[in-house]
C-alpha cells in the first residue's frame, strides 16, 4: 500500500522587521547605483569628512581654549560648551546603540576608514546625528549667533548662515546613503537622534552651563 505523501508546507512569511530592513536595503541600493556614476567621490568625500569627529572635536576644543575666538566670551564659550556636550553625548548615544542593534554595512562600501570597533556596524548613522545635533544647536541659537556675526562685521552672511547650516548637514547626511556608508533608515534615524540630542543639550545643559557660568 503506497502511503500518500503530505504536500510540501510554505515557506513562513517574513517577518515585518524583515520587510521593513529588506526594502530598506533595496532601496539604498538603488539610490547608490543610479547616483555612484554621477557624483564625484571628492564631494562625498568631503562631506563625510567634514561631519567627522576628528574634526569636529579638535575645532571645538581650539575655540573654546582661544579666547578671542568671539568679541562676547562668555556667551561664546556657552555656545561652544553646548556643542562639545552635544558631541560627547552623541557618542555616548550612537555607539551603545550601534553595538547592541549590529546591522551590518552596505557590502558596497568601499574604501571606508574604521576608527572604533562599532564603526563596523550601520545603524544608526553617526554622521548623520552629529551634523543634525550640529544644526539644530545652531538654530536654537540663531539669535546670539546673529549678534556675533553683526558684531564681527560678517552682516553679509547673517540671513544665509542657518541655510548654510542645515543644508550642509542635510547634504551630509544624504551623502552617507550615496556613497554606500549607510542605508537610508540609518541615516533617517541618525538624523532624529541628533534632533533630540541638540534639544537635550540646548534645554538641559544650556540651564545648567547657564548656572555655572552666573553663579
Amino acid at each position: 500500500m503506497v502511503s500518500k505523501s503530505s504536500p510540501p508546507s510554505a515557506a513562513p512569511a517574513p517577518s515585518l522587521l524583515r520587510r521593513i530592513v529588506d526594502f530598506d536595503t533595496a532601496i539604498s541600493l538603488r539610490l547608490y547605483t543610479l547616483t555612484h556614476p554621477i557624483l564625484p567621490y571628492y564631494v562625498l568625500k568631503t562631506l563625510e569628512i567634514s561631519g567627522d569627529g576628528f574634526l569636529f572635536f579638535p575645532l571645538v576644543l581650539s575655540l573654546l581654549l582661544y579666547p578671542l575666538a568671539f568679541s562676547d566670551s562668555k556667551n561664546s564659550n556657552i555656545f561652544l560648551i553646548n556643542l562639545l556636550l552635544g558631541g560627547i553625548l552623541d557618542l555616548i548615544v550612537i555607539g551603545p546603540l550601534k553595538h547592541l542593534i549590529r546591522r551590518p554595512r552596505p557590502v558596497y562600501n568601499k574604501n571606508m576608514f574604521l576608527s572604533f570597533a562599532v564603526d563596523h556596524w550601520s545603524f544608526p548613522s553617526g554622521h548623520s546625528s552629529r551634523v543634525s545635533m550640529i544644526a539644530t544647536l545652531f538654530y536654537l541659537s540663531s539669535d546670539f549667533i546673529r549678534d556675533v556675526l553683526i558684531q564681527l562685521q560678517y552682516d553679509l552672511i547673517v540671513d544665509y548662515l542657518m541655510h548654510i547650516v542645515i543644508g550642509w548637514a542635510a547634504t551630509t547626511s544624504c551623502s552617507r546613503v550615496l556613497l554606500g556608508r549607510h542605508f537610508v533608515f540609518d541615516v533617517i534615524a541618525g538624523v532624529l537622534l541628533g534632533i533630540l540630542e541638540g534639544l537635550f543639550v540646548f534645554r538641559i545643559f544650556n540651564y545648567v552651563t547657564l548656572t555655572a557660568f552666573f553663579i
